[in-house]
């Protein structure tokens, strides 16, 4: 009798695990960067980590809005047997939801994304779409009108025996984007100041230096339509660093877009120019002996973002001279790619080099050593760069729908 129950019990297992195995092998495979609460909210589907092998590849792009929040986008493409078949789902997010609002939301857009594909599949018999919520007949009306304000405070007491740093930080901000217009403005400061005793046999040296930057700045951009745009900012600073006590700078500009502006989350190629004038008084006299002086310049810059299944490039190529005198320039570039060379490897750069010859406020003669050394003072240079390079390699089974948090870092 015992012998009877255990091969019922044992057939019955091996019946439930091959039909487990089966829709599994049925399952509709999936080409994603997805993560871990994706994978378990969504286990019906394979994540294969071979775009070829995918029935179906998703690019999931996120952007800024006006509000603060994000706008998390899911680009879908089948292949294969579902080729022809692409949907775009967008999941907004607001500013003050959390972490885990704004996954679970996510999560339910991508769900709903997925479902013609997923209903093709033998697993279709296994899902359930229901609605549970009452709809109102009447949207109510935004009573800020799209205006949206934030503001920050932060600071911090860091030291030791021999050293003592003093930091704080605050920004406040009021924004109104639309799809027509977009208003910017936003006020800074940010203040360190450190005390760092050296140690000698005999005495000791105390060397104290102070940082600060105050900041504020408004921008009005007004959309003429789909590839044009043009508007204007003003910005307002004193930077110890860089020897600038007070600076104005305004500057209308016009900007064209390649590729119409609503399908900036895949792709963007734009083309600005500005022209302005700075007013500036300098904290030192400068290595032309200005204390003050009102400047023209000009700005051009090109910028491309292309998000696609091979991976994506962002880079921005911007020009900037004084009209005074032409060899006052800087031409700076900065980029973000990631490529997926083939088959498990990615190839990833993302830095900034800049040719610099505009440092109109260089104060005249040396700075001191301990303004070298804690970099308080501008230096003369003729370049700066920063860069990292990294390559990916992975291997092995082409399904990762496994999720085992056990002993993370």
């Amino acid at each position: 009798m015992l012998a009877l129950v255990l091969f019922c019990k044992g057939a019955f297992s091996q019946e439930t695990v091959s039909q487990a195995d089966t829709l599994r092998k049925d399952a509709l495979n999936v080409y994603m960067e997805a993560t871990d609460y994706i994978k378990k909210e969504i286990p019906y589907i394979n994540y294969v980590r071979d775009r070829k092998v995918a029935d179906v590849y998703i690019i999931w792009t996120t952007e800024s809005t006006g509000s603060g929040g994000l706008i998390s986008t899911f680009f879908i493409v089948g292949q294969g047997k579902y080729s022809g078949m692409t949907d775009t789902v967008k999941c907004n997010i607001s500013p003050d939801e959390t972490v885990d609002v704004r996954r679970a939301k996510e999560v339910k857009s991508l769900k709903m994304g997925l479902m013609r594909y997923v209903q093709k599949t033998p697993l279709a018999q296994f899902v359930n779409i229901n609605f549970s919520q009452t709809l109102n007949e009447t949207v109510s009306s935004d009573k800020w009108n799209s205006w949206v304000y934030s503001t920050n405070m932060w600071a911090y007491i860091s030291g030791q025996a021999t050293y003592k740093i003093n930091y704080l930080s605050g920004m406040i901000s009021a924004n109104r984007i639309t799809e027509k217009s977009k208003f910017e403005s936003r006020a800074s400061l940010d203040v360190e100041t450190d005390k760092i005793i050296y140690k000698e046999t005999d005495f000791d040296t105390t060397y104290i230096s102070t940082y600060k930057q105050k900041a504020a700045s408004v921008s009005y951009v007004k959309s003429i339509n789909e590839h044009w745009s043009a508007g204007g900012s003003v910005n307002i600073m004193s930077f110890t660093y860089s020897n600038y006590d007070f600076s104005i700078n305004i500057a209308p500009g016009i900007e064209f877009d390649i590729f119409p502006y609503r399908e900036s989350t895949r792709r963007l190629m734009t083309f600005r120019y500005k022209a302005g004038v700075e007013i500036n008084n300098y904290t030192e006299t400068t290595d032309r002996f200005k204390m003050k002086e009102t400047v023209a310049y000009q700005s051009l810059a090109a910028h491309i973002s292309y998000i696609q299944k091979w991976g994506s490039i962002s880079g921005t190529l911007t020009w900037n001279n004084y009209f005074f005198d032409w060899s006052y320039n800087k031409l700076r570039f900065n980029t973000v790619t990631r490529l997926r060379i083939f088959k498990g490897v990615q190839f990833n750069i993302q830095g900034q080099g800049s040719l610099v010859h505009d440092q109109i406020s260089l104060p005249l003669g040396n700075a001191s050593l301990e303004d070298v050394l804690l970099r308080r003072k501008m230096q003369k240079t003729t370049y700066q760069y920063f860069t990292s390079i990294g390559l990916t390699y992975t291997f092995g089974s082409i399904y990762n729908n496994v999720v085992n948090p056990r002993f993370d870092n």
